[in-house]
């Protein structure tokens, strides 16, 4: 496992690849009770980036995976996490990436793209279209659940999905439950539209976690949607046809 020390908190990460001083390197910002292995090692992306001759980092998020366990809901906020991105970028010498997150992780990447557009060559936003400007319903129940002694305590069956993948990806139950009490404002579309590098927006045709691909990318200029149809939000991630769109549009964007 590779970690570094960014302001006190350890990271985790996993960098492979090419390590040609040529190849494009991409960052990999998982989602909220996912991590590095289980949002881009078991689903493919890893392999079918270092495939297209890429160098693939996935950093594990702060109170998710292998990084530090914070309990503090004020530890959370988006623009926090952005800069732990950053500071692998930094860890790494790396003065640009291409820039992938999933659901948390497109957020996470919104806030590094609007913070550091010099160090962000394209953002990508899987699972998460419109709602990313729009505020984020339901973390209490959520929060509950995942304080619950037991998945059976829990009654809401959206919230008990929550439970059930944080139970499956083994995390830390209460450094979750502080991340989703922590500030979820909504991204204003004035701030999304000063965004100047490529902009992908891949959401599944049935993810209603996410929202649209098509209106969010209509927020940001020159951006582009990729709908995945037939998919929702947790079985959007691992498509065949998420890993092609993307690969696609690395291929092109300048």
């Amino acid at each position: 496992m590779a970690t570094f020390t960014y302001d006190g908190i350890e990271i985790a990460y996993l960098d492979e690849g090419s390590r040609d001083p040529g190849a494009e390197a991409i960052l990999l910002i998982h989602g909220f009770a996912s991590n590095r292995t289980v949002n881009w090692v078991d689903t493919g992306w890893v392999k079918a980036l270092a495939a297209d001759g890429r160098r693939v980092i996935a950093i594990d998020n702060r109170g998710h995976g292998e990084s530090a366990k914070l309990y503090d809901p004020a530890d959370y906020t988006a623009p926090a996490m952005a800069e732990d991105a950053r500071a692998l970028l930094d860890h790494l010498g790396l003065v640009r990436s291409d820039v992938m997150g999933y659901s948390m992780g497109a957020r996470i990447t919104a806030f590094l793209a609007m913070a550091h557009p010099d160090r962000v060559r394209s953002a990508i936003f899987g699972g998460l279209g419109v709602n990313m400007v729009r505020p984020m319903a339901g973390t209490g129940p959520i929060a509950h659940a995942l304080e619950a002694p037991t998945i059976d305590d829990v009654t809401s069956q959206t919230a008990r999905t929550f439970r059930a993948f944080a139970e499956q990806t083994r995390s830390d139950l209460k450094a979750l439950a502080a991340c989703i009490r922590g500030a979820r404002d909504p991204i204003r579309p004035e701030a999304l539209a000063t965004l100047t590098c490529p902009v992908l927006v891949a959401v599944g045709s049935d993810d209603v976690i996410g929202g649209s691909a098509e209106e969010l990318a209509a927020l940001i200029p020159g951006a582009e949607a990729l709908v995945i149809e037939g998919r929702d939000h947790m079985k959007a991630v691992g498509d065949r046809r998420y890993k092609e769109g993307v690969i696609a549009f690395l291929k092109r964007r300048t």
